[in-house]
């Protein structure tokens, strides 16, 4: 046999190992993998960046803003001059529309994202420490859920607040009230997850070595409850812009000179049938922010779980 085809003969007998052998995926990967392969979620990531994107660059598309007033087109139909109309005011309401996406979208991703953090630093903790100090924390969680939020919010956001709500404006006062309810519901669920999580061996070990305690909350609890708190942010961001909608559609969350989604769905119900542009507008953005983090949620769920075959399976790649 000549040396050619020696090498020939290695390099097939090569080639029939790797693909025998398995190819070890990082699990993050394979989580991504199978979340692109969903297009509805796919298709609500790519809505829910596009709106976020146009909340913060969209201002730079018109000379309008939304402070002013063109006095010669009070309550206009979309135009070249103004995209999407006007107020009663005479303010662009494209500009609004930027403006108050912006807002919703803010109040939305920081209270989905640290209501979900406070909600697993608190559960993790219950469930570690138990005995004496779980009954305490669980007292305290208890308590907190059955608070009345609806009056909560409109004191804050109201004529009660103070010093507090002349400082701070409407919308931060609202993030503010929204963290103080939002995380309840997560945190018990967290507490019953990790109470089986300190079963395991790995926990025991640490806690027998002298590990301090936040650390192993930390580096073995946290990490391990992962696919539940990414669920619970996309969950939390809809709850937070939902609530926010809700709140200043009946007047007592976000307040003017402040705008918001539902600031400008509110101003608008009473005049649908005489200014429809400025209802609909507002309430498309929102269908559409809500509806993509439902589609996210939903590809999420899904890829996170195994044993799904909804979003289908893997090409093979061709020989």
């Amino acid at each position: 046999m000549s040396t050619v085809d020696s090498l020939n003969t290695a390099a097939e007998h090569a080639e029939t190992k790797l693909e025998n052998e398995e190819v070890v995926i990082a699990k993050g990967r394979i989580i991504f993998r199978r979340f692109m392969r969903n297009k509805t979620a796919v298709a609500g990531l790519a809505i829910f960046v596009a709106l976020t994107i146009f909340s913060w660059i969209g201002g730079f598309f018109t000379s309008w803003d939304k402070e002013t007033i063109d006095a010669f087109n009070i309550g206009m139909e979309p135009s070249s001059e103004h995209y999407l109309g006007t107020s009663q005011a005479g303010i662009d309401l494209y500009a609004l529309l930027v403006e108050g996406t912006r807002i919703s979208i803010l109040i939305g991703l920081i209270v989905g994202l640290v209501s979900v953090l406070i909600a697993a630093v608190y559960g993790t903790s219950m469930a570690y420490f138990g005995g004496k100090v779980d009954k305490v924390m669980l007292f305290i969680l208890e308590a907190l859920i059955m608070m009345p939020a609806l009056l909560v919010v409109a004191v804050a956001t109201g004529g009660g607040s103070g010093a507090l709500k002349d400082t701070l404006p409407s919308w931060l006062l609202l993030i503010i009230v929204l963290l103080v309810f939002s995380w309840m519901g997560t945190a018990r669920l967290i507490r019953s997850l990790s109470m089986s999580l300190m079963e395991r061996d790995y926990v025991k070990a640490a806690r027998f070595m002298g590990v301090p305690p936040m650390k192993i909350v930390w580096n073995h609890l946290v990490p391990n409850i992962g696919s539940l708190l990414v669920l619970e942010i996309t969950r939390g961001v809809t709850y937070a812009i939902l609530a926010e909608v809700a709140y200043s559609f009946i007047g007592i969350g976000i307040k003017v000179p402040d705008v918001s989604l539902g600031v400008l769905i509110g101003q608008a119900t009473s005049q649908v049938q005489t200014f429809p542009w400025m209802f609909w507008f507002p309430l498309l953005v929102m269908f559409l922010l809500t509806g993509s983090l439902a589609m996210m949620n939903d590809g999420l769920r899904d890829a996170f779980d195994p044993s799904s075959s909804s979003i289908g399976k893997a090409k093979k790649k061709k020989k």
